[in-house]
């Protein structure tokens, strides 16, 4: 999967810029303010309809501009399509080959983006929600099951956080919306299982390949309750012995929502005993790690390093690189970089229209 052309209109502070792209690695290069991480957050966007910077879509949109456009061109193998999204104050308007689409599921399943940004360098350090959400976007990229059932899992789960914050709840509806929580918890859960295992099997030789060194790294997933043939009772269970407190909190304490995982190198929490250096590359690791989780080429994603460079030596730059060499289409930022056998893009200068 590539993106071949990208077209920018007043999107935060390009108000027109269009690209022609390459498969492998681009390389978009400028001063700090110009605009590049704007740039992918672009493709980023057409993957989801979300930022990675801002859940505020009018932030998205220039200043002083009423509307903002994001279109490209899509190529998964032979096939060709043509994603468009309007924004403005009001909403937005997605088009897929000049349909309309509502569904983001539909959209997801035309572009797959893979994103590491600096902030991802606290993601074993940070809130588990972050870790869940890694978890969540990415089963749901491999798994429209998963995305549909996590959808209403979310829905049920207000409905019951909304019985609880009554004077008086309703027990017999409680009782119904958590039954329904238990129900659909299973595949969730079972998923998410399945999803960490996968990436085990991986995660290994995606470090060794970064750092040079053999290291024994592992996810250790944590459900509220362990998948398996028991699984339902227990579940109930768990939320019997949670509805006094729940009750008394006036939301639900326990449940995937609230699940996390951890990641041990060398057998010892990274979060607690890693080095800064040592979260970076991990965490750059496990962001990757999805790729090779796709066994069609065709439908494999594109990735994305914001700012990757800037804080790894000149060893890890380069084992980077050529690890990076083997995907399909990957785009960095970078204020400068000195690498070869790329194509390149400079931004100069922060102006109306940008030049290159």
């Amino acid at each position: 999967m590539i993106v071949k052309k990208l077209t920018l209109k007043n999107f935060r502070n390009h108000h027109y810029l269009t690209y022609d792209f390459d498969k492998g690695i681009n390389l978009i290069v400028g001063p700090n303010g110009v605009g590049k991480t704007n740039i992918v957050e672009a493709i980023y966007y057409l993957s989801l309809v979300r930022s990675f910077r801002t859940p505020d879509e009018p932030n998205l949109i220039q200043k002083g501009m009423e509307h903002a456009e994001v279109s490209s061109v899509v190529l998964e193998g032979d096939i060709v399509r043509k994603i468009k999204v309007n924004l403005s104050k009001d909403g937005r308007r997605v088009l897929l080959n000049n349909k309309p689409i509502s569904k983001i599921s539909d959209l997801a399943k035309c572009v797959n983006v893979v994103l590491f940004e600096p902030r991802d360098v606290m993601l074993f350090r940070g809130l588990p929600k972050a870790r869940r959400n890694f978890l969540d976007i990415n089963i749901s990229k491999r798994s429209h099951v998963y995305l549909d059932t996590i959808s209403r899992y979310e829905k049920v789960l207000r409905e019951r956080n909304e019985l609880l914050k009554q004077e008086n709840p309703d027990k017999v509806l409680l009782e119904t919306t958590t039954e329904l929580l238990v129900k659909l918890s299973a595949p969730i859960v079972s998923y998410r299982q399945m999803y960490v295992k996968d990436i085990n099997d991986i995660l290994i030789k995606i470090t060794r390949a970064l750092t040079g060194v053999e290291e024994r790294i592992q996810i250790h997933y944590n459900p509220f309750v362990p998948y398996d043939k028991d699984f339902q009772e227990k579940a109930k269970d768990a939320f019997r012995k949670g509805l006094e407190g729940d009750l008394k909190r006036k939301a639900t304490s326990i449940g995937v929502h609230r699940e996390d995982f951890s990641v041990s190198l060398n057998g010892r929490d990274i979060a607690m005993f890693g080095s800064q250096g040592e979260n970076r590359l991990v965490a750059l690791a496990l962001k990757l790690s999805p790729y090779f989780l796709i066994e069609d080429k065709d439908k494999r994603p594109i990735v994305v390093l914001d700012d990757v460079l800037s804080e790894l030596d000149k060893n890890h730059q380069e084992r980077l690189i050529k690890f990076l060499r083997k995907f399909e289409q990957v785009f960095i930022t970078a204020t400068h970089a000195d690498i070869e056998d790329v194509a390149l893009y400079e931004l100069k200068q922060k102006t109306n229209k940008e030049v290159f």
